[in-house]
């Protein structure tokens, strides 16, 4: 493990001071008013398209790492959005999305998770593609005369790499996307977390039997931690002590790690955040950037059908172990979070289980859950359009 810079912030700093506040003050950090927020946002068809329809469409997502696409010729798809998506690295350096749709009769140019190609060839007619999506090949091209063959190149979508991930937004676009606008309030952070540099230790995929909200909100609050991981999470941190700056849409949630109290009988200028909090940084509407003391976890949570959901993660740590007890190590805490997740994934496919019974008719989010406050809300805002990239 590489060392790293132990200054902080002034936004680590506030939350450094704000959890030694609460805990003195035997309180915790909550919003002012309870919220009951209806069954309806969770089981009408018609709030799922919209989300659907504007959250992942028109909002950037992370589908990967820098590493994905390292070399000219790498290139990665991606399918659970309901559109096809073709990402590449092009010969002239830049990273570049397509929908991974041939232009000449809609066949998938290729099914292949990920892999290194100087063109891409539908398989189909073998209309073939450049990496940069320039159509530049038609077989027996004489019974397309009149063709204009550079109005056929592959459809063009928003990618970004920023902080070592990469981001796509699943449709064509009618303005330019600003992603560094978007991503300012977390730039300080995600910058000084040299993710451009990790290694990608662990990657999975997981479908998932409910609906991508009960999944996003289990990631939205830390009052559930001594409960439903009461023999894994709760120990590591304090109880329900968590402190979230709004950014609205994104925030920054602090889960305090117990030894944080120690920092009352330091200096400040000594103070350091990261080894004592995990951060989960939700980037709206389905990102989140999951940092723990030495190793960061990225998942993205997208919805498949109105009660069920893809969960995708990657687990990226300084370098590629060294030794045997390094990857003991970070073995041991990728098993841990699987564990931990899948506890978070038993309790949301409860919930989806019981949605329709009549039980509830709304969800009650107390005042010390505001994350789940302040990611309705923003829901809620895009869908009527206030919130825009």
């Amino acid at each position: 493990m590489t060392g790293r810079d132990m200054s902080i912030s002034a936004e680590e700093r506030y939350l450094i001071e704000e959890t030694l506040r609460i805990a003195e003050a035997r309180t915790t950090h909550m919003v002012p008013e309870v919220m009951d927020n209806p069954i309806a946002k969770y089981t009408d068809p018609k709030q799922y398209e919209a989300e659907v329809n504007t959250l992942f469409r028109n909002f950037p997502i992370i589908i990967g790492h820098v590493s994905d696409l390292a070399e000219p010729g790498d290139f990665i798809t991606h399918d659970h959005f309901g559109v096809p998506i073709l990402v590449t690295h092009a010969q002239d350096g830049n990273v570049r999305a397509f929908l991974n749709v041939c232009r000449h009769r809609g066949a998938k140019l290729t099914k292949e998770p990920c892999g290194k190609a100087r063109t891409i060839s539908c398989p189909y007619h073998a209309w073939t593609y450049s990496l940069d999506g320039k159509l530049r090949g038609i077989p027996q091209a004489f019974g397309f005369d009149g063709v204009d063959k550079s109005k056929r190149g592959l459809v063009e979508l928003p990618v970004f790499n920023r902080f070592g991930l990469i981001w796509v937004v699943p449709s064509v676009q009618d303005h330019t996307i600003d992603i560094d606008t978007w991503l300012q309030p977390m730039a300080e952070q995600m910058t000084g977390l040299d993710m451009s540099n990790q290694h990608v230790y662990r990657k999975w995929t997981l479908e998932k039997k409910m609906s991508w909200r009960f999944l996003l909100e289990a990631f939205q609050e830390s009052y559930h931690f001594c409960y439903a991981h009461r023999d894994t999470a709760c120990a590591g941190y304090l109880d329900n002590q968590s402190v979230q700056i709004n950014f609205d849409p994104h925030v920054r949630h602090a889960v305090p790690l117990p030894k944080v109290l120690d920092l009352r009988d330091q200096n400040p200028d000594t103070w350091d955040y990261r080894s004592n909090f995990m951060t989960q940084n939700y980037i709206f509407p389905a990102n989140f950037v999951q940092v723990m003391t030495d190793h960061i976890y990225i998942h993205t949570i997208i919805p498949t059908g109105i009660d069920t959901c893809v969960f995708q993660c990657m687990m990226l740590i300084n370098e590629v172990p060294q030794t045997e007890k390094a990857e003991r190590y970070f073995q041991k805490n990728y098993d841990l979070i699987r564990q931990v997740f899948e506890e978070d994934f038993e309790i949301g496919e409860g919930i989806q289980a019981g949605l329709h019974s009549g039980a509830n008719t709304g969800f009650i989010f107390g005042t010390y859950e505001c994350g789940l406050h302040f990611g309705q809300k923003a829901i809620d805002a895009a869908l009527a359009g206030k919130i825009r990239v």
